[in-house]
């Protein structure tokens, strides 16, 4: 089968490349150019800007997808562009990488809408948010360009690209709502709170009471990548919508310690009431929502499951997150003498 992803040479990308070169399929990556570590060389690349795929027609056209995969797709604007590119193209499936903060329990847990929390585990048809754009107070992450994430910030919502994809005539889609995803490549650093505490000696990790019993759905990288290689190769996946994550997320404080565990920890967890906390220990969400999804949809019709048991997932994460090391920026977040105080105010 030949397969075009537009984007996909970072994090989950070169994931999903290799499993589809495994298996026989022939791989071309539309991308910008900055990075291709990775990528199996088996790989074709074509470099350009996801904002001018019409400017990459004749490109397109000559690899002749049977199947395209958006791995980037953020705005309703570029859906449109999306749309208008592959529409009586030759593909015969569009499979597009969403998000599970489409969800209106996305909402609750920002604080964002309303409402008493949404039952979990939440399924496919658990209710959308009702507040579109939902990043457009989100300050500009270290080391992204100012201009090109206000563009993002102002426009971003998976909603609004959905609704796009899963209409668009002749080209049947199929969208993979994504958790929190963690392991080799991750731009960020999801392990890095427990990772860098473990290695710079802490014998007690700090967590806000409030999450004791919240639980978010995660997803290993290689794991998510293999649910996106089903659905891409699956013609059963055209026109469905289907949750990915781990099916059995812990508590917070549990997950936390599971981490620890796979760095080589044997230390504890301490809860601390929010109030007599600094705010860098602070969770910041309402806790009362858990962000947990149900995934069986794609166990089932795709048979989708993990290739590897938590534990060696989580080993595979730390290891990664310790050979790639963030730089301290010197911020409140390892701020461990505020930490010893509150150890001290619990004595």
């Amino acid at each position: 089968m030949r397969i075009l992803m537009i984007g996909g040479s970072s994090f989950m990308g070169p994931s999903v490349a290799r499993e589809l070169v495994a298996q026989g399929h022939e791989v071309t990556i539309f991308h910008r150019g900055k990075t291709e570590n990775g990528v199996p060389e088996e790989v074709t690349h074509i470099h350009g800007d996801q904002h001018d795929l019409p400017t990459y027609a004749d490109a397109f056209a000559r690899v002749a997808p049977e199947v395209v995969i958006h791995m980037m797709l953020m705005t309703e604007a570029q859906a449109h562009t999306f749309a208008q590119t592959f529409t009586n193209s030759g593909a015969r499936r569009a499979v597009v990488i969403s998000s599970q903060d489409v969800y209106r329990a996305y909402g609750r847990v920002n604080q964002t809408e309303p409402g008493t929390p949404d039952p979990v585990p939440l399924t496919e048809d658990s209710p959308l948010r009702e507040q579109l754009y939902p990043h457009r107070d989100m300050p500009t992450p270290p080391g992204r360009d100012e201009d090109d994430f206000a563009r993002l910030r102002t426009e971003y919502d998976k909603i609004l690209a959905e609704r796009v994809v899963m209409n668009i005539p002749g080209l049947p889609g199929t969208v993979l709502r994504l958790p929190a995803v963690y392991g080799p490549r991750d731009s960020q650093h999801r392990m890095r709170s427990v990772v860098k505490r473990v290695d710079d000696g802490r014998r007690t990790i700090i967590l806000d009471a409030s999450a004791a019993n919240w639980r978010w759905t995660h997803g290993y990288v290689d794991d998510v990548a293999h649910a996106i290689a089903l659905a891409a190769t699956n013609e059963r996946a055209a026109g469905r919508i289907y949750n990915v994550g781990e099916p059995d997320a812990l508590p917070w404080p549990e997950f936390t310690r599971a981490i620890g565990r796979a760095a080589g920890w044997d230390g504890e967890v301490a809860l601390v009431p929010t109030e007599r906390l600094p705010p860098s220990l602070r969770l910041g969400v309402d806790a009362a929502q858990d962000l947990l999804v149900d995934s069986s949809r794609i166990r089932t019709e795709l048979s989708y499951a993990e290739a590897l048991p938590r534990d060696e997932r989580l080993k595979r994460a730390v290891a990664w997150e310790r050979a790639h090391p963030l730089a301290d920026s010197g911020g409140e977040e390892f701020d461990y003498a505020a930490e010893d105080a509150v150890l001290a105010d619990l004595l």
